[in-house]
């Protein structure tokens, strides 16, 4: 006899992955603040891997220049919470003579619409491309956004050039702000927590309206158009909407991570949005499993986490087997990184955890 029924067994195994979700930061915390910071950086790693997602694994569009809309949802961010205009614009000073404090409600919307523009931007001009010519105008799309990021500090300066923007203020909720220890009815937080604690709820948003896109008519018609868009044609789907809203959403995702990377570091500048980025996300995408939420999240998780742990383990590993260091850390870390790319390309194709057959598909008897 059976102690729990299924929902009791759901109710349990979300209620354990929960406990465990909110005592991670603590757990690594003891090993050093690195390891916290570290979480932190691949939970926006996950938010931009589901983001692309949206335009590689659902709608099947190769996007190369991804990093743009992560670019940004950074300076968006950080031009509105930062000092940077109300010293550089006069105008802007006389209205905001206290300068620029947006709540972060106003700025994290902001950001997500302002990179979903530019992501309908982007896939206006490419709905007529495919294959290697979409990959292409992409590619050229994000180094457009990181050349005009480095070079519009004249003859007005918006984005201070390859200096980039410093000074931006760190998240402030309810009072509580993330540049310090907060005390939480006798509990004491430290800052890389409460982002953390930030990037978690932001992360379980996206996935959850991801999960409900997939389920829903316009995931259907962007599998569709995956699978063959000329036939998701000739059945009616709206070939161009589909496609201009899958790079829409797909960007908004790319803004929000890019805002909370802009609140968390205090600074940005063009060279963290190289074309190295783009081809990062994309790699988790592939890995983890094109169109599958879950498999996304752990190609994500595997690539952000996994080298960074690498370069800081490296090191004391070698101190202690050998006494010094024979090989820089950086080089070992990206061998195995390539190495790891190249045996699950070879043996995984279709990534780590790829999507399984629908129930309809695995009763289909074959002839």
């Amino acid at each position: 006899m059976k102690m729990f029924n299924t929902r009791q067994q759901q109710i349990i195994g979300f209620l354990l992955v929960a406990i465990a979700l909110a005592a991670l930061p603590w757990v690594a915390g003891m090993l050093g603040n690195s390891w916290v910071r570290i979480l932190n950086i691949a939970l926006l790693y996950v938010m931009l891997a589901l983001g692309l997602n949206i335009v590689v694994g659902f709608a099947g569009l190769l996007d190369l220049g991804y990093v743009a809309f992560y670019a940004v949802g950074a300076y968006v961010y950080g031009l509105l919470a930062s000092p940077h205009l109300t010293d550089n614009f006069e105008a802007i000073a006389a209205l905001f003579p206290g300068g620029l404090h947006l709540s972060i409600w106003v700025l994290i919307p902001l950001s997500a619409m302002v990179a979903a523009f530019f992501g309908v931007l982007l896939g206006g001009p490419t709905l007529r491309l495919r294959g290697d010519y979409l990959a292409i105008v992409t590619l050229g799309f994000g180094e457009i956004i990181r050349l005009f990021l480095n070079n519009l500090n004249a003859p007005l300066n918006i984005t201070n050039g390859p200096q980039g923007i410093n000074m931006i203020e760190p998240v402030s909720i309810a009072g509580l702000r993330f540049s310090r220890t907060v005390d939480l009815f006798g509990l004491d937080v430290p800052a890389l927590h409460l982002y953390y604690y930030l990037f978690l709820a932001l992360t379980l948003i996206i996935i959850g309206v991801c999960m409900r896109l997939q389920q829903s008519r316009i995931g259907r018609a962007w599998t569709a158009i995956r699978d063959d868009e000329t036939a998701a044609k000739a059945m009616g789907i709206n070939t161009r909407n589909m496609k201009l809203l899958a790079f829409a959403l797909g960007a908004s995702f790319g803004g929000v991570a890019g805002a909370m990377f802009s609140a968390f570091q205090g600074f940005v500048s063009p060279e963290s949005f190289g074309l190295m980025e783009s081809i990062i996300v994309l790699c988790m995408v592939v890995l983890g499993g094109m169109g599958h939420i879950p498999g996304v999240i752990l190609g994500a998780l595997l690539l952000a986490g996994f080298p960074e742990m690498l370069r800081q383990v490296v090191t004391p590993v070698q101190e202690f087997l050998f006494g010094a260091v024979l090989v820089d850390a950086e080089i070992i870390r990206s061998l195995i990184y390539g190495l790891t790319m190249v045996l699950a390309m070879l043996y995984r194709p279709q990534g780590l955890w790829p999507q399984g057959k629908s129930k309809a598909a695995r009763k289909q008897v074959p002839t």
